[in-house]
């Protein structure tokens, strides 16, 4: 018999998706019956204590979680999320429920040994539920009480190799597509530089000095398989400088149907005979494509690197052969200032390790916002707040047309001493001269 009754809950099982409720259920009566024998270290009753405070929530329209102010494992500042419950006499198996957030492997690759040994300690130390990921791409281990805090970061750094992730006003844990192991899209190593800039930057990680968070995250093609451009502060996109790659006669081959649009990824129905103007061309966002009925032609100049033709044809089009990356900067979130994209600012980059270029235009930005930013104020706000050209300034990076957003609406100039000739000093005397009263 539960221990409390859920009956809000309870709808939320009566869909046809799969309920975390279900989940939550399903860990209270393992955890009861113990059939493996665990030794556990937190009450056997918190996934159920768990039900019943959200249960409460639900009931009250409130939270009764409370911030557990400052908690974590001896020298670092970021890694686990302190979270306590308003009502522990009711609820005292999660009277303490903190958050572990664990780093990932670029690109997710695991072993089933890794996630048995990984399970064991939360089974034995934790709440045995898990989130697998969270947004920012953490192995993330919900609830357990602070004193198995430093037991688990102990056994995770000495017997699993893997480190705590980023909390709190820090750089958070760096996030990579499959990159190159598995993707004939990707312009550049996106594991390689993920771990890389990951352990150049281990102090930023574990000890926050930002004003706010700060992400990164690795795209190896526009496609945006981790969603960098819409979701980090510090977006790398895979791109190409030369021309898409055109195979006429597989373009002719998908004209003639012999090859499925899509590779085939919309065949669960009919949707009749593919239309190479109508479902390439006149999608493309830039016009840049062109279809004479023998021929497709495209003017490089003009693409945007949506990807779009590339995906629905692939067999007859690829990405070109002089590869680097994109850095956006400043999407985020709706928090403070309403969500933003990233903002195009460096156009191409060499990606070649050990990424000293790509270095070089992060720590110039940490140095402006550590100084500039506002407290809980994203490098996305203070570049809204200060403006686009301060970052261009900070950042060493040339103007161009590619970094306007909109045309002016400030009729107002305003030049700096240096951009104009001999300063703001005048010799009087010699104006004179040339300008009679």
């Amino acid at each position: 018999m539960a221990k409390h009754a859920t009956p809000l809950l309870d709808q939320l099982e009566s869909g046809p998706w799969p309920s975390f409720v279900s989940d939550i259920k399903q860990e209270a009566a393992v955890r009861a019956k113990n059939p493996r024998g665990i030794d556990y270290q937190i009450p056997v009753d918190c996934p159920e204590d768990l039900l019943g405070v959200l249960e409460l929530s639900y009931n009250d329209k409130e939270t009764h979680w409370k911030h557990g102010g400052i908690v974590g494992v001896f020298g670092y500042g970021g890694g686990v999320i302190g979270r306590y419950c308003d009502q522990p006499e009711m609820f005292p198996g999660v009277a303490h429920f903190h958050t572990m957030r664990v780093a990932q492997p670029a690109g997710k690759f695991y072993n089933s040994k890794f996630l048995r040994d990984l399970c064991d300690i939360w089974d034995m130390r934790g709440s045995g539920l898990t989130n697998m990921h969270g947004s920012t791409g953490d192995i993330v281990l919900l609830g357990t009480q602070t004193a198995q805090l430093e037991e688990i970061f102990f056994e995770l750094t000495h017997n699993m190799n893997v480190d705590l992730g980023g909390s709190g006003s820090n750089l958070r844990t760096p996030e990579a597509c499959l990159g190159q192991s598995r993707c004939e899209y990707a312009c550049y190593n996106t594991q390689d530089m993920c771990y890389q800039l990951t352990m150049d930057y281990q102090d930023e990680l574990h000890r926050p000095a930002f004003p706010y968070k700060f992400k990164f995250k690795f795209d190896g093609c526009p496609n945006g398989c981790v969603c960098a451009m819409a979701r980090s502060d510090f977006a790398v996109v895979g791109t190409w400088k030369d021309d898409i790659k055109i195979d006429q006669e597989a373009v002719k081959a998908y004209v003639a149907g012999e090859f499925a649009p899509n590779a085939g990824a919309h065949s669960g129905r009919d949707w009749g005979k593919f239309d190479l103007q109508k479902e390439v061309v006149d999608r493309c966002p830039s016009q840049c494509m062109k279809w004479d009925g023998s021929k497709l032609s495209i003017k490089t100049a003009d693409c945007v690197r949506c990807m779009h033709c590339i995906n629905t044809m692939p067999r007859a089009l690829h990405i070109g052969d002089e590869r680097g990356a994109s850095i956006l900067v400043g999407a985020k979130a709706p928090v403070v200032d309403g969500a933003q994209m990233g903002s195009l600012l460096v156009p191409f980059v060499s990606c070649e390790a050990p990424y000293d270029d790509v270095k070089e235009v992060i720590e110039k930005i940490w140095d402006w916002w550590m100084e500039e930013g506002k407290n809980r104020e994203r490098v996305g706000e203070t570049m809204k707040r200060l403006s686009f050209q301060k970052l261009l300034e900070v950042t060493d990076t040339p103007a161009a047309a590619y970094h306007v957003k909109e045309p002016r609406s400030n009729p107002y100039i305003f030049f700096k001493e240096e951009e104009v000739t001999g300063g703001w000093n005048r010799d009087l005397a010699a104006y004179r001269k040339r300008h009679q009263r």
